[in-house]
């Protein structure tokens, strides 16, 4: 009999091995959420949204049919051959002209401002998506699995290490709750594609991996700032590079206190929003390697499956032995803002020895002998016999070739928030990114800015997490402080 396999991400699961999960799910469905105990298959959920607005509106349409615009899928995230329609019940934004927006749409939804109060109701629904602001994901993503709901949480998973541990060890308490985070081309085609050519031996073993990805977002020097960070590194004119500090009050819409959540307390200024502006400054986001990093360095950390370990206690890992960052025109790290160009460099030990050096550029760096034919934005797997571009093409003698497209051997991905509705429903397998793999790629993800603020080559445990030989590193892996009504949230146990 042939042999079935179903794909999650990480790895290749045998029909026999996702079979015994579900019978697994069976015999503990008394501890399951609320929608699988006293509901069928075919029901909808009922879904909390805390991020109405950006990121969350493009869940909401993912997630929902509207009559009036018929639904289409640009992100490479999958075929749209089913569009789930779920119900929307609660509405959460710190910005209250998004929740009035999407009010229009969900009338019946309860509204919100305050991350923490949607909770106080949890009864009235059993899945959560997070869209809000990086620094807050952990607080909405934590309390939504403590609460026993099925979570959605856009990338990067969490704001730091510590956080993002946490967000992990918290789901593998849950093994019944359904966890994705939004990176939505780890469900694209070309995913499984990349790791058909590399099974046929085409290229032989990766040695090293080159990520690369030309936003060009955060500190840098005027110049290159008026050519790549137009408009949003620049508030009247003048280039960000440090708070401004003339007062300003925020907009009547606008609960900048909640916005600000655990982080230090200072004034509302206009150069914090929106997205583009906020995701530059240490104390709310990591720039673009926590944002693009989530979406291009998981493509090596979806198809390289040696990367990853084993460990009795925390299961299937990925932890580099070591990182080192730098940014050519921010050399020393702004105690404020995130640098535009940054280059890190990772070694890696996989599960049977084999070493693997991958390196991430972004902003006005690339890997030597980039070219425009390999694109603004990819990668390259380079392998004892050849090169791999990202879009499926070889590199060879310098140029950019076809490859014959392999064999089909492993299942396709009905789209990114259809896995996940699906396996809440029971339908499919866990979903691919679900937190037990999207926590490991988060924080290796923070390491390449953990590293270069630190100034040095870390040495990484991850056990501890402790960069060994930086212990300087300490306030870059976990926030040292919590402001006060955020700070009795989050429990380790």
């Amino acid at each position: 009999m042939k042999k079935t396999t179903i794909w999650t991400g990480v790895r290749q699961v045998t029909r026999r091995e996702f079979v015994g999960r579900a019978m697994a799910t069976g015999v503990v469905l008394a501890q399951a959420p609320a929608f699988l105990r006293g509901q069928n298959l075919n029901s909808k959920l009922n879904i909390a949204v805390i991020g109405a607005g950006g990121r969350g509106r493009a869940s909401l349409n993912e997630l929902t049919l509207d009559p009036a615009n018929p639904p289409k899928r640009t992100d490479g995230s999958g075929p749209l051959d089913r569009h789930p329609d779920e119900n929307i019940v609660a509405l959460c934004d710190i910005n209250q002209e998004s929740v009035d927006a999407a009010g229009v749409r969900y009338p019946k939804a309860a509204k919100f401002n305050d991350l923490r109060k949607v909770f106080d109701n949890h009864g009235a629904f059993d899945s959560v998506v997070v869209a809000t602001a990086e620094h807050t994901h952990v607080f909405a993503t934590y309390l939504a699995l403590t609460h026993g709901k099925h979570v959605y949480c856009e990338k990067p998973l969490a704001y730091n290490i510590w956080e993002t541990r946490l967000v992990r060890e918290t789901s593998r308490r849950f093994p019944k709750l359904m966890t994705q985070m939004g990176n939505q081309g780890h469900a694209s085609p070309m995913r499984r594609t990349i790791r058909e050519i590399l099974d046929t031996g085409v290229i032989g073993k990766v040695k090293e991996v080159h990520v690369w990805a030309d936003r060009a977002w955060g500190l840098q020097d005027a110049a290159s700032a008026e050519k790549y960070d137009k408009p949003h590194g620049f508030y009247n004119g003048i280039q960000i590079v440090d708070r401004f500090r003339e007062p300003m009050e925020a907009p009547a819409n606008l609960h900048f206190d909640l916005w600000i959540g655990p982080a230090p307390v200072r004034p509302y200024h206009a150069t914090y929003f929106p997205g583009p502006r906020w995701y530059r400054w240490w104390d709310f986001g990591n720039g673009t390697m926590s944002d693009l990093g989530s979406h291009d360095n998981d493509v090596p950390y979806t198809v390289l499956e040696y990367l990853w370990k084993t460990d009795p206690k925390a299961g299937r890992y990925l932890a580099p032995k070591s990182v080192h960052a730098v940014s050519p025109n921010v050399p020393t790290p702004h105690p404020e803002l995130a640098p535009a160009t940054l280059k890190a460099t990772y070694e890696y030990e996989g599960a049977g020895g084999e070493k693997l050096t991958l390196v991430w550029y972004q902003g006005d760096v690339k890997p030597e002998g980039w070219s425009e034919a390999w694109g603004k934005r990819s990668c390259i797997f380079h392998g004892e016999k050849g090169s791999l571009l990202g879009n499926g093409k070889l590199v060879q003698d310098g140029k950019v070739v076809d490859h014959p497209a392999p064999a089909e051997t492993l299942p396709r991905s009905p789209g990114h928030w259809v896995e996940w509705v699906d396996a809440i429903k029971g339908k499919g397998p866990v979903p691919g990114s679900n937190f037990q793999y999207a926590a490991w790629t988060t924080e290796a993800n923070h390491l390449g800015n953990v590293a270069y603020r630190t100034g040095k080559k870390i040495e990484w445990d991850w056990r501890t997490m402790r960069a060994t030989n930086a212990p300087e590193a300490a306030p870059f892996i976990k926030r040292p402080v919590f402001r006060k009504g955020w700070d009795g949230i989050l429990k380790t146990t």
